[in-house]
């Protein structure tokens, strides 16, 4: 079963009365599979407690699933919990607004049906053709003279290390809204490329010059080190220098703001074009999270917890205290829909939530704003319009 520090986070959501600390920690735990199922027993367990109270007291709840999680702890018998797993653990928690969970929370028998556009990875190669990459398929990339540079296998886009290479040429790869995708490149760095984001990069580094490469939107790396041939990250107007590291860049066109968020080794920001004196470098230690801001150009940092911002790569969205509208703004583009908010009181309310985006559809995730944050809206056209 869980630790009793766990537990006691497990009682404080299921009651309203957990933080933000106790969120972080239990959002941490929960990402263990084996954690995952825990979990879902203290669901079925707090469901079935609250199914049984008409009018549900904080209090009652609370010693009610504690008599009951130590009950479960005598038993042997493993549930059968298949049926539990899109509701629970990270499938999708809205947490901290207030109501307990009623009698049809866990009702989905809406008839209303979204269907995402299913738009196809590009790769744009150097002498301009567009190849379409299939996401789970395998297929080769040449160069100019036939030669192979690249090769995909599934989810993945492995370039090939060419040391006699002498002339850069560049690849651009592009991710649509609704799908994500890792690519190797030639130097061995590690990329993992967020839905709506695009990225160029030479097919092959070139000895003695610094590996450059541009980002749209948002990308995790695991930059091989070569204290020679120095990485930069360029995210239009920001410059990321890399000193070997694992690091996520969020620059999404309509964002206002650049963040790099670090989580090993050591990268500085600075703002592109500049030199001399006019050049400053902002350096982030690891746990630290960087805000290039594209109106006054200015940049700052914070110490953050990681997980947060790099979620998204186990198909997790996580908000903490994060507006309406920008919630809106990324599950537009990892579902790939259109949704349009008619309630603009709503835009800038804040809100605490766990989106596991690879197993709820937009459509179950509205029915918990509707249910638990009492959100109306209705799906016309295959639009979501929010009244």
């Amino acid at each position: 079963m869980a630790p009793k520090e766990i537990e006691i986070i497990i009682v404080k959501y299921f009651s309203q009365s957990a933080n933000m600390d106790d969120l972080d920690i239990l959002n941490k735990w929960i990402e263990d599979p084996e954690n995952q199922l825990i979990f879902q027993e203290y669901v079925k367990t707090h469901f079935a407690i609250t199914l049984a109270m008409n009018e549900p007291d904080i209090k009652t709840v609370r010693k009610a699933l504690l008599k009951e999680i130590r009950r479960e702890k005598k038993k042997s018998k493993k549930y059968n919990l298949r049926s539990f797993m899109k509701y629970a653990a990270i499938a999708i928690l809205f947490l901290g607004i207030g109501a307990v969970l009623q009698k049809n929370i866990f009702d989905n028998n809406t008839k209303e049906i979204i269907v995402p556009k299913k738009d196809e990875i590009t790769l744009k190669l150097g002498n301009g053709n567009i190849k379409v990459i299939a996401a789970d398929g395998t297929s080769k990339v040449y160069d100019a003279n036939g030669k192979v540079v690249g090769e995909q296998k599934g989810k993945e886009l492995v370039y090939a290390n060419d040391p006699n290479a002498t002339k850069l040429v560049y690849n651009t790869l592009s991710i649509p809204n609704g799908k994500r995708f890792n690519i190797t490149l030639s130097d061995g760095t590690v990329v993992y490329l967020n839905a709506g984001s695009s990225m160029t990069y030479p097919v092959q580094f070139i000895k003695d010059k610094t590996r450059k490469i541009f980002l749209t939107g948002e990308a995790f790396f695991e930059v091989a080190h070569d204290k020679k041939h120095a990485f930069i990250v360029n995210a239009n107007k920001l410059d990321v220098q890399v000193y070997g590291t694992k690091f996520n860049v969020s620059n999404y066109q309509e964002d206002d703001a650049t963040d790099v968020v670090l989580l090993e080794g050591s990268v500085s920001m600075t703002e592109s074009g500049l030199t001399g004196k006019s050049k400053k470098e902002v350096f982030l230690s690891p746990g630290y999270k960087g805000t290039f801001t594209k109106g006054d150009k200015t940049i700052s940092n914070e110490k953050v917890n990681t997980s947060l911002y790099t979620s998204w790569m186990s198909g997790n969205l996580v908000f903490r205290q994060e507006s309406f509208e920008n919630i809106i703004k990324k599950l537009e583009r990892h579902y790939n829909v259109i949704i349009i908010n008619n309630n603009k009181n709503l835009a800038h309310e804040t809100f605490n939530a766990t989106i596991e985006t690879d197993h709820e559809s937009i459509v179950q995730v509205f029915n918990y704003f509707k249910k638990v944050y009492q959100i109306d809206y209705s799906v016309v056209e295959n639009k979501i319009i929010i009244h």
